[in-house]
């Protein structure tokens, strides 16, 4: 019995859409394919596999099918990656330039990835990245090289199986069907690469800030955080933490922000760009509140409240936290706020 190859795509979105504008996407693509996965905030995946005997066309012109459908309907460019699993489906993407389609045959992923630095690959976070770079691995292809004892040496037996079957290129995972998550998001990209922790921590405490205001704003509350932040070489971290109850109070959004922000350890990283998501949402009258006998508490609060009432009315600049103002030593803020998508290049 002769086993299908599987084509898996994924489009990379040069635009962040909203949560309806996203589930009308997922719906114009399952016109190409039912088999059509979400992977917010700005990517879809497709397996092409049944769809290719239908279109009778090659894989790579059903890709280019897709996302001239994005663009006629929706105008929205994207970027695209193809190969025979989720994995490398999206690291293609993610080399791709900026509205072109990389395309990974299974029989050159080898060759294809062997090159590629081991940040490249998902999951390989800072540490991670960081006690291979000791030992002088730098690339996919010499992970794949090593033996697998030492690798567990280095990093454990766990990380180290999933490691040595990622630089190998496999990845089973299914193109599973899905509506995106409701979830709201903050991105701030820097006018110049940035090594200050301080200008960090501010930028942390921006978004926030802006996330609590549209929370309260929409009446919604949220469980939880992920903050990614990336680099000057174009990788990036990712963290998630569930926040202690659900909320939209800014403060208690910008203590686990913060708190995911210092678990990093950003002290000599080159940071280009911070985008806060807050997920696990609800109506903020379904989330219960821990109560508390601080009176600080509830003096806060209604601050909070006075201060949203004055940006409904005079703008949304009307109000801002005392350490959000200011700007960096040349006198340029440092900061440009930039609705677009952390992953997004100009």
């Amino acid at each position: 019995m002769t086993v299908r190859q599987r084509h898996i795509a994924h489009l990379h979105l040069h635009t962040v859409p909203n949560g309806d504008q996203y589930g009308d996407i997922i719906e114009l693509v399952s016109g190409i394919t039912p088999r059509v996965q979400a992977v917010p905030p700005q990517a879809v995946q497709l397996d092409l596999t049944s769809a290719l005997r239908y279109f009778g066309l090659p894989p790579y012109d059903v890709v280019q099918l897709a996302k001239l459908r994005l663009k006629a309907h929706y105008d929205i460019d994207s970027s695209a990656g193809l190969a025979g699993n989720r994995m490398l489906a999206a690291m293609a993407a993610d080399a791709s330039a900026p509205g072109e389609t990389t395309w990974v045959p299974a029989d050159r992923a080898a060759e294809w990835l062997y090159p590629r630095p081991v940040t490249a690959l998902p999951g390989i976070g800072r540490a991670t990245a960081d006690a291979l770079r000791r030992y002088g691995l730098h690339t996919v292809g010499q992970i794949v090289e090593l033996p697998p004892a030492t690798l567990q040496r280095l990093l454990g037996a766990g990380p180290a199986r999933l490691l040595a079957e990622r630089a190998r290129g496999h990845d089973p995972r299914p193109v599973t069907p899905s509506e995106p998550a409701a979830h709201l998001s903050a991105d701030l990209v820097l006018e110049r690469d940035c090594l200050d922790p301080a200008q960090h921590h501010r930028a942390v405490l921006g978004l926030a800030d802006r996330i609590g205001q549209r929370l309260r704003g929409e009446g919604l509350a949220a469980g939880r955080l992920t903050l990614t932040v990336r680099y000057a070489d174009r990788s990036s971290t990712t963290r998630t933490r569930a926040l202690p109850e659900s909320t939209g109070h800014s403060p208690a959004l910008a203590a686990t922000a913060l708190g995911l922000l210092a678990a990093l350890g950003l002290q000599r990283a080159r940071v280009r760009a911070f985008a806060l998501r807050a997920d696990d949402l609800l109506p903020a009258g379904s989330a219960y509140r821990q109560l508390s006998l601080d009176p600080g508490d509830s003096r806060a609060r209604a601050a909070e409240a006075a201060a949203d009432r004055a940006r409904r009315r005079f703008g949304p600049e009307a109000v801002r936290p005392a350490a959000l103002g200011g700007t960096a030593r040349s006198g340029v803020p440092l900061l440009r706020i930039d609705e677009k998508s952390l992953f997004t290049d100009a």
